[in-house]
């Protein structure tokens, strides 16, 4: 009987970004099935797999190192190999490796197979009380002054929440920077240490936060509101729900809102207002 050649599958695992039983029970299996675990930090995913009781073999496999671990790790999957790729937390390929040997998974036709779990942007999004219905992600803000200040403009102007990784020896800066280009209303969330022991949510204007992040260490998300500046030519082109949450920003009562939505739009008042009953 003639082989069959079968290409193995890249399963992007994602682990537990503080506590340990935010793991799930299929990657588990996952990670006991495969062949292989394609790991950022080998020593630390030999903690959590220790903690699982599983022991596969290992490769290293990170920023430093992606190209020639990719063609590895091609290879490997070639042959017919199963491989499990993780990060240190979290879902690998967001603000960590993963994102090229993915690419090159898909350009040669292996299957590339996501195992969902934890992800710090989107816990630290849900809890943190800024709307979550449209938003934006930067990961980490650039060094580069040009790129960052491009960044700092697109924060300004978005309408959308917009979500960005920082270290906390950068914070500081990175608050001060914040507070040169926000309007002083706009809320930011710090979300500190998400799922771990010591997590912690701090809410409020730019301001407060700056007064109330002095020394804070861990991982840190910061969640920005969406800005409530709209030129009086762009609010037809916000949805009817957004141009009402324009003027609510603002402090207006609903028949006020309402009028001011009919005006805008030079609609009579009663269809906007069964829009809302």
């Amino acid at each position: 009987m003639e082989k069959i050649d079968r290409k193995g599958i890249l399963y992007v695992v994602a682990t537990p970004i503080g506590n340990l039983e935010d793991i799930t029970l299929r990657a588990i299996r996952i990670l006991n099935e495969v062949d292989l675990i394609a790991a950022e930090d080998t020593r630390h995913t030999l903690k959590l797999l220790n903690h699982l009781e599983i022991s596969k073999p290992l490769i290293s496999y990170h920023r430093h190192n992606e190209d020639v671990k990719s063609e590895i790790l091609i290879d490997k999957l070639q042959e017919g190999k199963n491989i499990a790729l993780v990060s240190d937390a979290g879902t690998p390929g967001i603000c960590d490796p993963g994102e090229e040997v993915i690419n090159r998974c898909i350009d040669l036709g292996i299957d590339v197979i996501p195992i969902p779990g934890a992800c710090a942007m989107i816990n630290a999004l849900i809890c943190s009380g800024i709307d979550t219905k449209e938003f934006s992600f930067l990961g980490f803000l650039s060094l580069n002054k040009k790129l960052r200040k491009n960044q700092l403009d697109e924060i300004k102007k978005s309408k959308r929440t917009v979500i960005i990784y920082e270290a906390p020896h950068k914070l500081e800066a990175t608050l001060k920077d914040l507070k040169q280009i926000l309007d002083s209303d706009r809320k930011v969330t710090i979300a500190r240490e998400v799922t771990k022991i010591h997590e912690e949510f701090v809410r409020g204007d730019i301001d407060y936060l700056i007064q109330n992040s002095d020394g804070m260490k861990g991982e840190i998300v910061l969640i920005i509101e969406g800005s409530n500046n709209v030129e009086e030519n762009e609010l037809n082109n916000l949805s009817i729900e957004e141009h009402y949450k324009f003027y609510e920003r603002q402090g207006l009562e609903k028949k006020d809102i309402i009028k001011k939505i009919a005006k805008d739009r030079n609609v009579n008042k009663n269809e906007i207002y069964k829009m809302f009953i």
